[in-house]
């Protein structure tokens, strides 16, 4: 039987078995889990490669009879052939009073391990996908507003999109805003978040990116100074480039589509929400396209795959969104 990880709790079952790409969340899922039910029931943290220790544990008499036993097996994903048939063997044996949670994130689809699991009637089997941008954003205002934190819609923007999919360092910023805040009302904007997230001279990279929408001469010289005076990484600059690109593009469907205010559409806040109207004019859509194809290509050039300095590539990638000429 496969569930939602909504319909996860209760826990009413006795074999788990977690799996999908969202990391973070089937963690997250699985630790929870772990502290459900019996508060005295024996809790294990186990590796493949420990599954001895849960036969012995749950099956244990103590002293005053029975005791419960949950096990959460961590990396089940990189079970053996032989630790794969002990794992399908001991889910579908728990006895009623225990717990077994098997956790496999990013699984191969081809390994019958997971096929199996699937199969196996007696194991409940809960996929965790990796989630949109704005069912992350949703989770994560949610959080802001658990703690009682003062963000800006940009702001929360910045946040989703450099965080998305990673919830634990989700949490771990929000612990950062929070004893940054001490209780004293700060509002968090880009410039001030920017910094706790280590992003280097947000300001001037939005100058940057606001230059290159405009197709402006002047783009190469801030590249320049952000590469070599600000030592702004290479690939937060290309960050920030593609996701003005590709809210332009954004922009421009929405509008198309008769969209009353297609930048709140397009999920463009801040200070470029006022200059998206006027950018998106020096642009087509298949300009913009092309655009993000190249975008595409430079990232590949920026991860390994060209021997050329990371400034030839930026400066190359910068000279080609400007000029007038097609992309």
């Amino acid at each position: 039987m496969q569930v939602s990880p909504q319909k996860l709790f209760p826990l009413e079952h006795r074999s788990y078995y977690l799996f999908g790409e969202d990391r973070d969340a089937l963690v997250e899922a699985a630790e929870l889990m772990l502290s459900q039910g019996d508060e005295n029931a024996i809790r294990l943290r186990l590796d493949v490669s420990e599954l001895e220790q849960y036969e012995v544990e749950s099956r244990s008499q103590g002293l005053f009879g029975p005791q419960s036993c949950y096990a959460m097996v961590r990396n089940a994903g990189s079970a053996t052939p032989k630790q794969s048939e002990h794992l399908l063997k001991l889910a579908a044996t728990v006895a009623p009073e225990n717990k077994l949670i098997l956790c496999a994130a990013d699984i191969t689809w081809k390994k019958a391990l997971h096929k199996k699991m699937l199969a196996e009637s007696k194991v409940v089997s809960c996929e965790f996908r990796t989630p949109s941008l704005e069912q992350f954003q949703a989770w994560l205002m949610d959080e802001v507003k658990a703690s009682n934190l003062d963000v800006t819609p940009d702001a929360s923007l910045m946040m989703t999109e450099s965080l998305h999919g990673l919830r634990e360092a989700a949490k771990q910023l929000l612990t950062r805003m929070k004893l940054y805040d001490n209780e004293e009302g700060v509002q968090f904007d880009v410039a001030l978040l920017g910094q706790l997230l280590g992003e280097h001279a947000p300001q001037d990279l939005d100058d940057y990116c606001h230059a290159v929408a405009m197709k402006e001469a002047r783009a190469i010289a801030l590249l320049r100074r952000l590469l070599i005076n600000q030592q702004v990484s290479d690939v937060q600059l290309h960050t920030w480039l593609a996701m003005r690109l590709q809210g332009l593009l954004m922009f421009l469907w929405y509008q198309r589509m008769g969209e009353r205010r297609p930048a709140q559409a397009a999920r463009i806040f801040g200070a470029a929400s006022q200059l998206v109207a006027q950018e998106v004019r020096q642009w087509n859509a298949p300009e913009l396209m092309a655009a993000m194809k190249k975008m595409t290509d430079t990232e590949k050039l920026l991860k390994g795959a060209s021997t050329e300095s990371r400034m030839m590539v930026l400066e190359r990638l910068t000279l080609d969104l400007i000029s007038h000429e097609e992309v």
